[in-house]
């Protein structure tokens, strides 16, 4: 007698398990380094639907360029916080940027576009950005 073995459904698996069976959207997760990441976290239960605070860091040649860069997001409503950057001898002072925004491509490839424009003039070249993950519930 042969037995026959099925896969429960999707509804029947633990969520953990269920990240296993998803396939990816390349709207909402394109085939780029954002939407590689986007992809990761969703994998991994990220929430995305839940807004948080994204950390963008934007690196610069000296400290006065950083500065000015700080102050003009400061003056645009941004919160923003400032530090010496060890990871570029070049590039040696760190600004970061955190906006309150809902983790989805569109939106962090939007705003690092933007900050890279905005950030050119002062020196300024994009270094990453970064979030705390939300667990699904």
């Amino acid at each position: 007698m042969t037995t026959v073995h099925s896969l429960p459904s999707k509804r029947d698996l633990p969520s953990r398990l269920q990240r296993v069976f998803m396939s990816r959207d390349l709207e909402l997760f394109p085939r780029d380094e954002n939407g590689d990441a986007l992809w990761n976290m969703h994998s991994q239960g990220d929430d995305l639907a839940i807004a948080r605070e994204i950390d963008f860091s934007i690196i610069f040649p000296d400290e006065d360029s950083a500065i000015r860069f700080a102050v003009h997001l400061l003056r645009n409503d941004q919160k923003v916080s400032f530090s010496a950057y060890e990871g570029n001898d070049e590039l040696p002072w760190q600004v970061t940027v955190h906006p309150l925004m809902l983790p989805a491509h569109e939106n962090i490839s939007g705003f690092e576009a933007l900050l890279a424009s905005e950030s050119e003039r002062f020196g300024g070249r994009i270094d990453g950005w970064g979030c705390m993950a939300q667990d699904a519930a």
